[in-house]
């Protein structure tokens, strides 16, 4: 039972805020490109499909990241730099979820399954990225953002279409301005150490550009729903967000540690806010 709990750690099973993070963009796309009206069965492979890759991603993450968590206080009990979970059991765990994934996949149709594999490099390079480049939160907002395009191959929609794009990059955005309230949490940690991130790219107008980028994210949600012809409903729930984001503003101001992390977990809010607004667009 100690291993299980283990592998639910390493996997983040018991801390699903990243799956939802995750899901909420995936299910805005399934309710764009069907109209409102997804097949159920791409609802449950795409939901399934998303907390099996996202926790496939957290184990590779972790993988990567062995040698450096333990210097990061936030992260030093983890169960790789703990001794907890082996280097081995790590890679097997996530073979394990990488293929349930695949499976799922296959429930779809060819395009998307030819699309899944772009999707997979992304989750396995963004680990590697914050060595490189300061930017690691924009290939986050790649490897979080693909589900959109799959979502609206599998229901048959067109890879052309100007909203699917539109939504690939608000949701782009959108994932760096959290992942930048994340990301200072740790900047006192990663500056010591040499990890580098957009909050130390971003350095003291860290919260302005979040504040930008939001703003973005938000100016494509509308323009997406100018475009689809959408309800009130779903602006309302845009008119909510923009309330949700200057809380979490409000929360960060300080930059101090658990406020910057709280912040980053109320965009939860954020994205089942609006997939309430869009779902009940389609009802009215």
């Amino acid at each position: 039972m100690t291993k299980l709990n283990d592998y639910a750690d390493l996997t983040r099973f018991n801390r699903p805020i990243g799956s939802l993070l995750l899901m909420w963009p995936t299910l805005w796309a399934l309710w764009l490109a069907a109209d409102g009206w997804p097949q159920w069965h791409l609802v449950v492979i795409f939901v399934l499909g998303v907390f099996s890759m996202r926790s496939a991603g957290c184990v590779i993450n972790d993988y990567a990241d062995r040698k450096i968590d333990g210097h990061v206080e936030r992260t030093k009990n983890r169960p790789l730099p703990s001794g907890r979970v082996t280097e081995k059991e790590a890679l097997g765990l996530f073979s394990a979820l990488v293929l349930l994934s695949f499976l799922l996949v296959l429930c779809t149709d060819l395009r998307t399954i030819l699309l899944s594999f772009v999707g997979l490099g992304l989750a396995a390079l963004y680990p590697f990225m914050k060595r490189y480049t300061n930017l690691p939160q924009l290939f986050l907002g790649l490897a979080f953002s693909w589900a959109i395009p799959m979502a609206y191959s599998a229901q048959g929609g067109d890879l052309l279409d100007p909203q699917l794009w539109m939504l690939f990059l608000a949701n782009c955005l959108w994932t760096i301005a959290y992942d930048t309230y994340y990301a200072i949490t740790d900047r006192p940690d990663d500056l010591k150490i040499g990890v580098k991130s957009t909050a130390i790219l971003f350095a003291q107008y860290d919260l302005l550009v979040i504040v930008c980028l939001q703003a973005l994210t938000l100016s494509l949600l509308v323009w997406i729903g100018a475009l689809a012809h959408l309800q009130w409903p779903y602006f309302v729930s845009i008119l909510v967000a923009i309330i949700l984001f200057y809380l979490q503003f409000k929360k960060a101001k300080n930059r101090e540690r658990l406020p910057c992390f709280h912040a980053f977990l109320d965009n939860n809010r954020i994205g089942y806010c609006i997939f309430i607004g869009l779902a009940a667009n389609y009802l009215v």
